[in-house]
């Protein structure tokens, strides 16, 4: 059993931190299914979230407020989200698989609003989601749009790693 499906109480029966990493990626992973239902149903925001918080049976254990931060941000401003990726492209958004399409929306969402947490744990927690639910190499294309999209949106931290690793 992993520790994302463990549901036994933490040592000394305290409940889990709805804000630790593992949380995170849960708010994440939901947000993304979230938006994908969004691209191909067309619903509105507040829908997904009812239902998505209605069948999640580890929603205890996930950092809600995350979640709902990620998925009302992507939905309520996709079109502003897109035009900060869309000239990265290799291929028109059309082309995108829903998949990719909502892990760019997310991520490109993260990195405008979510400045306290570092870039390269946004690409990285982006690239596992296409790891895990993407295609064979998906992961890949990922990781180029966001890093690119990170150097444009964040410059100074961008350069500041860049110049660390030197």
């Amino acid at each position: 059993m992993s520790d994302i499906d463990d549901t036994r109480p933490a040592a000394g029966g305290a409940a889990p931190n709805p804000t630790s990493k593992m949380a995170r990626r849960r708010a994440r992973a939901l947000a993304l299914q979230g938006v994908y239902q969004w691209l191909l149903s067309g619903n509105t925001a507040a829908t997904v979230q009812r239902h998505l918080e209605a069948e999640n049976e580890h929603l205890d254990k996930t950092d809600r407020e995350l979640f709902v931060s990620l998925l009302r941000g992507a939905i309520d401003s996709a079109d502003e989200l897109r035009t900060c990726f869309e000239p990265l492209l290799s291929r028109p958004v059309v082309e995108l698989s829903p998949i990719e399409h909502a892990i760019l929306l997310l991520g490109t969402h993260e990195l405008r609003h979510n400045i306290e947490t570092p870039y390269r744990v946004v690409i990285n927690e982006a690239i596992e989601l296409a790891k895990g639910y993407g295609g064979t190499d998906g992961h890949k294309f990922v990781n180029g749009v966001l890093d690119k999209t990170a150097a444009r949106l964040r410059p100074e931290e961008v350069e500041a790693a860049r110049a660390n690793r030197s």
